[in-house]
């Protein structure tokens, strides 16, 4: 069957469609962070050791359901959706900079008293996990970076071609542009899972299906629009300095894995020298795979990551 087809027939009745899933499925609580709201995922299992799940930027933290089912019987999952993100609440000025990021990430662990922790995190999530494992190195125990570490040197290099008030006049502008820009609707749930699997090839119609439902909320007129907050789009603009952030990179203590994807646009930190300032860090290259490499070859992900937990 079509995969729009099957979103069609079983739209009206979402639950049905993620059958497989939503019946392992977990439940859903709140935090308080810089007076936001954010929400986050807890599989249950409160006696085991606690494993953070942390997704990248514009995705959500049922995008790790595939995983936490896996492993649910072992740890204490948590998976929490980033400001701006999921059901967690937007930031009213619509700013996302990395420190407002790394304090959520060290609220959460503080008021849920989950330190020390595992972390599994994904590109925005593991460039957060990272720095947040460089500040309180005492507070994790293991950490899996899966294409986390940001823009590479050559691209860095590229951004600062460009003055520093060129640079901050963009950041303007485009700030603008995104208050003026409505979120886009799509009329129908397949409108949206098409749109998801035209971004996203390496993705599994049942991974597209599962993101989208999670991914999207209905509006007042019946349409569906991504949950993301569209100030998401802007460039972190006032990000830390690259010299302060392999800082504390050299400050991370734990064992960390950095996983990259072959076919991905992130560069690989063994090929562009930014291992060294890692300690204890091995890096894994995922053949066939893009950014999403945890979707792309799951097997082969879960494998690597038993292992190393």
């Amino acid at each position: 069957m079509p995969a729009i087809l099957a979103l069609r027939q079983t739209s009206c009745h979402e639950a049905r469609m993620t059958d497989a899933i939503d019946h392992w499925g977990p439940t859903s609580h709140s935090f308080i962070s810089q007076r936001l709201r954010l929400h986050y995922c807890d599989w249950g299992n409160a006696d085991a050791p606690p494993l953070l799940l942390l997704h990248g930027g514009r995705d959500h933290a049922r995008s790790w359901d595939w995983v936490a089912r896996e492993l649910k019987g072992d740890w204490h999952i948590i998976a929490p959706d980033w400001r701006g993100h999921g059901d967690s609440a937007w930031a009213p000025d619509g700013d996302y900079n990395t420190h407002a990021y790394v304090y959520d990430l060290a609220q959460l662990i503080h008021q849920l008293k989950l330190a020390p922790v595992t972390i599994v995190a994904h590109s925005m999530g593991g460039n957060i996990a990272l720095r947040y494992a460089g500040l309180y190195p005492e507070n994790v125990k293991k950490l899996v970076a899966i294409e986390g570490l940001g823009p590479s040197p050559r691209m860095l290099a590229e951004r600062l071609k460009t003055d520093f008030a060129t640079r901050e006049r963009q950041w303007i502008e485009a700030k603008r542009a995104a208050a003026a820009r409505q979120p886009k609707r799509y009329a129908t749930l397949e409108e949206a899972f098409a749109r998801m699997i035209s971004e996203n090839s390496f993705l599994s119609e049942e991974q597209a299906r599962h993101l989208t439902i999670h991914g999207t909320h209905r509006n007042e007129d019946g349409s569906y629009s991504w949950k993301f907050d569209n100030y998401l789009h802007l460039p972190w603009a006032h990000d830390t300095a690259p010299e302060q952030v392999a800082e504390l990179w050299e400050r991370i203590s734990c064992p960390t894995l950095l996983m990259y994807g072959a076919k991905s646009w992130a560069s690989n930190p063994v090929e562009d020298g930014r291992i060294q300032h890692f300690t204890n860090a091995r890096v894994v290259t995922f053949e066939d795979a893009g950014h999403w490499l945890h979707h792309d070859q799951f097997d082969r992900f879960m494998a690597e990551l038993r292992a190393f937990l």
